[in-house]
């Protein structure tokens, strides 16, 4: 039958089970004394052919296949909690209602609670039987509707994966094993920061002026103050008026907005970890980075080696335990390009501008506009520096052109104490040491309001509040932030963002219909 055929044919039956048989297939509670990893790992150890009836079992699990055996025997096998187990159900060791009342009107997909014992079976094929919990009842506590793609070809299409989670979820363990092990790389981090006397905040997810970053943002409109508002590109502004505040060591988990390209490690909305530690500088900082991030590494691997995989299938083998390349950007950019660049401190004037501008043509490169030097030696950054850096490797001494809230660096004018960590190509943290001085950030800002007038949507605007909280003293600080979708990529083996975002935005789509839903349902049973 089609899918539509299944979904009305169901739920005819299911109406049929409260009219007729007067029986809830949404009953309110199931009470539960066992979980299937803790039942597992309680009674493996019972040997094929024998059981242990005097231990009552109750456990609510989904049903992912079933076998029957004449009218007397059925097998379910099931998943709770990302565990699977058999169902052994024999008529002899039905209670309550008859073992077919019990049985006849379940499906596949169904959410059943199963009251029995453990197990083994002995089986006649082979030596070691199946652990599993044989049934005394089994009642129906949630009936799925429609039919669930195929086990043997399982749900593969990704736009459907992606938009239908849930179904992702029910069919492929391994999107599991990613959020999961994604949960367990957050809880390290918050864990790694607290231990060291950090203060987890949350500050706003609105602003006034989207600050904090170079970064295009969302725009929306509050009705009761009659003000336009942005969400926040990042949390910066913020957090360091705390540190002005007196906390000294603040961290915040949160997302981050960003009206920008879609693409294989980019998503509008995504989680950062941002902190701030005062008395920390630049160099403290990369210490402090490459004992977290390999701490990390290692205790959710068991390994500093891990392999990456990208989207044609080239394997890159990264290696996380520090110490890491250090790499200046400037002298690195003149051997790669065998060009003299002008003085770091000249980078804003007309005259630098020119020189980039020649250089990229020189070196057959394109720039997507509107050119500036800050735009211009990213894209050379791009192309000579990061595409070179696999195992995780420190990018520093940016100019200040391109960094317009970190400090000058104390021996070098026109550079700032800034520095970016690359892996597989791809960045994963920015940090530098906090530039505190107002006068010198209005300034900076300043330039960056000459670079949106030029028509960089991504230059910042000036944010008043936060250089008048820069007069009240802002302690010498470091600040460092995270890309945690990135990092969740490389540690799980994902080469598209999408993978590990529970849902992640996707494009529009014609509002569906049940035949639409069902006629894609079938659709995704590809091989």
């Amino acid at each position: 039958m089609s899918c539509q055929q299944y979904f009305e044919l169901r739920c005819k039956q299911i109406d049929h089970l409260r009219s007729e048989r007067n029986i809830n297939p949404y009953p309110h509670k199931f009470h539960v004394n066992t979980k299937l990893a803790d039942f597992v790992s309680a009674h493996e150890d019972i040997e094929s052919g024998n059981n242990r009836r005097d231990v009552e079992i109750r456990v609510g699990v989904r049903i992912m296949s079933q076998r029957s055996y004449g009218s007397s025997l059925r097998f379910y096998d099931c998943k709770a909690e990302g565990v699977s187990i058999q169902i052994m159900c024999d008529a002899k060791e039905a209670t309550g209602l008859s073992f077919a009342e019990q049985h006849d009107h379940l499906r596949r997909g169904d959410w059943i609670g199963v009251v029995g014992f453990p197990g083994r079976t002995k089986p006649k094929s082979r030596d070691v039987g199946e652990l599993s919990i044989f049934a005394r009842e089994v009642v129906l506590l949630t009936p799925c509707l429609h039919q669930l793609p195929s086990s043997h070809f399982g749900l593969k299409d990704k736009e459907q994966r992606y938009r239908q989670r849930y179904l992702d979820l029910i069919l492929n363990d391994t999107t599991r094993a990613t959020f999961a092990r994604r949960s367990k790389i957050i809880g390290y981090l918050r864990q790694f920061l607290n231990d060291r006397d950090f203060l987890e905040v949350q500050t706003p997810m609105m602003n006034k002026i989207a600050g904090g970053a170079a970064a295009r943002p969302f725009k929306t409109y509050h009705n009761d103050l009659n003000m336009d508002l942005f969400m926040r590109v990042a949390p910066e502004l913020y957090l360091k008026q705390l540190v002005v505040g007196g906390l000294e060591r603040v961290y915040e988990i949160g997302r981050q907005f960003r009206n920008e390209d879609i693409d294989l490690t980019h998503n509008p909305e995504f989680t950062t970890l941002e902190f701030y530690c005062a008395f920390f500088d630049v160099n403290d900082l990369m210490d402090f980075t490459e004992e977290m991030i390999s701490g990390l590494v290692k205790s959710v691997t068991g390994s500093y080696k891990t392999v990456y995989h990208t989207q044609d299938g080239t394997a890159h083998h990264i290696d996380w335990q520090p110490p890491w390349p250090r790499i200046d950007m400037i002298p690195a950019l003149e051997e790669a390009t065998g060009a003299k660049f002008p003085p770091a401190d000249q980078f804003h004037t007309d005259e630098s501008l020119e020189f980039f501008t020649k250089l990229l043509e020189r070196l057959n490169m394109t720039c997507s506009p509107p050119l500036t030097a800050s735009r211009i030696i990213d894209k050379l950054t791009g192309e000579f520096i990061e595409s070179r850096c696999i195992s995780p490797t420190f990018i520093k001494g940016h100019p200040m052109v391109m960094s317009p809230l970190a400090k000058a660096d104390r021996a070098r004018p026109g550079l700032c104490e800034r520095f970016e960590v690359f892996t597989c190509t791809k960045e994963i943290a920015n940090a530098y040491t906090e530039l505190n001085d107002p006068i010198d950030q209005r300034a900076r800002f300043l330039e960056q309001a000459k670079d949106k007038d030029k028509g960089d949507l991504e230059a910042q605007l000036i944010d008043e509040t936060f250089c008048q909280a820069l007069e009240y003293g802002l302690p010498p600080t470091g600040g460092f932030g995270l890309g945690i979708d990135r990092i969740v990529m490389f540690l799980t083996d994902q080469y598209s963002i999408k993978e590990v975002l529970t849902f992640p935005l996707m494009k529009d789509v014609t509002e569906t219909t049940a035949q639409d839903i069902s006629d894609s349902l079938a659709k995704a049973t590809v091989n």
